[in-house]
């Protein structure tokens, strides 16, 4: 799928093929599905009066709901700072990813046509209150972006944390094998849709969210770079979320931690660093050859044909685009390997860096 970008005079070029800079949109649409969420709701709502600035709009997308979801939603209308809108999921949307999507459409109406950001979080998460100005600063160089998910302590999760720290390394080190310019100072790995933002135009583009029961804000992401636009992964962007182990969504969070409940670190297997690092560097050599107007430069590191590489490469309106199509898994695959051995895999890797 290829992707148009937007004009020219609001994305000026960067040595890396993708964008540096875009106009900042003032037009923020907040855009949150919500299924039987009348005990988070409350705390939601003071989160969102707590945002400086506020959105011009609040859109909710009833899923399902049969408690007092809506009339708690009813009364906030009445009340809130910002424009409030509330749609009723039809009959037959079953997946979260179908139930977000008609959010951001919702926050897409709201607009009015107009170039905003779409902002998604979920009604048990609690935006910081400077998410706003926070994305808006993010999205200023980005096209999407994914920002950080802090789990409430209420019942903490040893094993979530380790896991979580070591794939917000993992991603560090990504970005020091493969810099991008619109990527943020502060990174972290995870992408969900309880705190993300998007430009309406990347949004419109990109077709939006998938009707997949989980995993719709993965595509999403991966669905960006593929087309070339600019992700960034910002832990400037803040939201809390709920670490209840009963969630909405099969696949969630929820379930994540569930499991984390009853298992070791032994037992739990990750991304090989090695192999990872096989393929970050990879990316940085397929978007320089392509930004050098070589792209089957790289054609004999991944096993591939000179042709092969150059009809990738046609279809590609960036670097970033052909770096994320035209880069396998490393030829063994990619491993999975116990957690204790990855932390121990990549601290080597990270101070034989260090030490060269």
């Amino acid at each position: 799928m290829r992707v148009p970008v937007p004009p020219c005079e609001d994305r000026p070029r960067s040595a890396a093929g993708g964008t540096v800079k875009g106009r900042a949109l003032t037009l923020v649409a907040i855009c949150i599905p919500a299924r039987n969420e009348a005990a988070e709701l409350p705390g939601l709502f003071e989160a969102l009066e707590r945002l400086r600035p506020g959105p011009s709009h609040v859109c909710f997308l009833l899923d399902r709901c049969d408690d007092d979801s809506v009339e708690l939603i009813g009364d906030y209308t009445g009340c809130a700072t910002a424009s409030v809108r509330m749609i009723t999921a039809p009959t037959g949307c079953t997946t979260v990813g179908r139930a977000r999507h008609l959010a951001m459409q919702a926050g897409l109406a709201a607009l009015g046509g107009a170039d905003g950001l779409l902002l998604t979080t979920d009604a048990d998460s609690r935006p910081a209150p400077d998410w706003v100005s926070a994305m808006t600063r993010a999205l200023s160089v980005a096209d999407l972006v994914a920002g950080r998910i802090v789990r409430r302590a209420d019942r903490p999760s040893a094993l979530q944390d380790r896991i979580e720290t070591y794939y917000d390394s993992l991603f560090a080190m990504r970005r020091h094998l493969d810099p991008v310019p619109w990527e943020a100072a502060e990174t972290h790995h995870h992408g969900g849709g309880a705190n993300m933002g998007i430009r309406s135009e990347a949004y419109r583009a990109l077709g939006g969210f998938t009707p997949r029961a989980s995993g719709e804000d993965a595509a999403l992401l991966d669905a960006a770079a593929r087309a070339g636009l600019r992700v960034r992964h910002d832990a400037a962007c803040t939201v809390e979320t709920s670490d209840r182990r009963e969630g909405r969504c099969p696949g969630g969070l929820a379930n994540a931690l569930r499991w984390a409940d009853t298992c070791d670190a032994a037992a739990t297997f990750v991304a090989h660093p090695v192999d990872a690092a096989w393929q970050y560097r990879l990316h940085a050599a397929a978007r320089t050859a392509f930004d050098t107007g070589r792209p089957w430069g790289v054609a004999a590191a991944l096993s591939l044909t000179r042709d092969h590489v150059i009809g990738v490469a046609r279809d590609c309106p960036n670097g970033e685009a052909f770096a994320m199509r035209i880069v396998p898994v490393p030829p063994g695959g990619m491993r999975s390997v116990a957690l204790p051995v990855a932390e121990a895999e990549l601290a080597a890797l990270l101070h034989g860096w260090a030490a060269a």
